[in-house]
This record gives structure tokens, C-alpha cells and sequence, in this order.
């Protein structure tokens, strides 16, 4: 099992925080590397909402996954999963209210991103690759908490 976990300061309110965050058809005209969304469920953001993303990876290639949301209390915290190729993973994103100091009325965004291999090759790779792995994990969601803090 692997765990990267990554927080940034986003500097507007909660509700709008999650409001940004949670429109699915959107996610391409603020995260940077999404080409493409997917959506495999109606509704409202909530669990068992499910869609497909397409994004861009470092090398140029792209890459498409599958997101289905297994837990979800508004506007605080949700928690995705994604069956990888190779490994599972789940991303726990927290939006906490900032209620003292100078940055009062902002959100501090936490993701947590735990990855587990499925397949020995995927096993193989996480041993020889994992702190590789996990520096490029951590450097894709900063980059999409940036995105956010952008947007929001």
C-alpha cells in the first residue's frame, strides 16, 4: 500500500470550494491536464456517482480512468475510488472552513491518495518504482489543487 497525501489553502469559501469541485461536466475548463469527462451516472454529486476522465499525462500519452465516489458528506469530504491498471486506488478529499486568522472564511483542501498493486506485475512495478511513483503522484494533485485554487 502506498499513500501520498497533499494540502493546499484555496482562498474562497467552502461552498464554493466543493461547488467547483464537484461539477463533473466542468472539470475541463479548470483542471489543466483533463481532456475529457465521461458521465455514468445522473443526479447530484453524491455517492455512487460514477464518470470517466481523460487526461494528459507528462510524456503527452493520455490516459483514461474510471471514478465511482464510495462515500460523500457535502461540502466536507468524499472519498473516490478508481481500479488502476496494475492497482486500486482511493483519493480522500477533505474542505475544511478556515476559521481563525488572516486567511478566515478560506478552505484548506487535504487529498490522500492510497494506491494498492493487484497484479503482481503491478506489485513488481511499486517496488521498483515507488518512490518514483509516488513524486509524481504528489506533483498531479498539487497541480489539480492548484487548478481548484485557481477556479474557485
Amino acid at each position: 500500500m502506498s499513500t501520498v497525501a497533499v494540502t493546499r489553502l484555496v482562498e474562497a469559501p467552502i461552498a464554493d470550494v466543493w461547488r467547483v469541485f464537484t461539477d463533473l461536466p466542468r472539470r475541463c475548463e479548470w483542471l489543466s491536464t483533463v481532456t475529457r469527462v465521461e458521465l455514468l451516472t445522473g443526479g447530484t454529486f453524491g455517492a455512487e456517482t460514477a464518470w470517466r476522465e481523460t487526461r494528459t499525462m507528462v510524456d503527452g500519452g493520455e490516459i483514461t480512468e474510471e471514478f465511482r465516489v464510495r462515500e460523500c458528506v457535502a461540502p466536507e469530504r468524499f472519498v473516490v475510488a478508481s481500479p488502476g491498471i496494475g492497482a486500486d486506488y482511493r483519493m480522500t478529499y477533505t474542505f475544511v472552513p478556515v476559521v481563525e486568522g488572516r486567511h478566515r472564511g478560506d478552505t484548506m483542501v487535504t487529498v490522500v491518495q492510497d494506491g494498492a498493486p493487484t497484479a503482481p506485475a503491478g506489485r513488481f512495478l511499486a517496488l521498483v518504482f515507488g518512490g518514483l511513483a509516488a513524486r509524481t503522484v504528489e506533483g498531479a494533485l498539487r497541480r489539480d489543487l492548484d487548478d481548484l485554487a485557481a477556479a474557485a
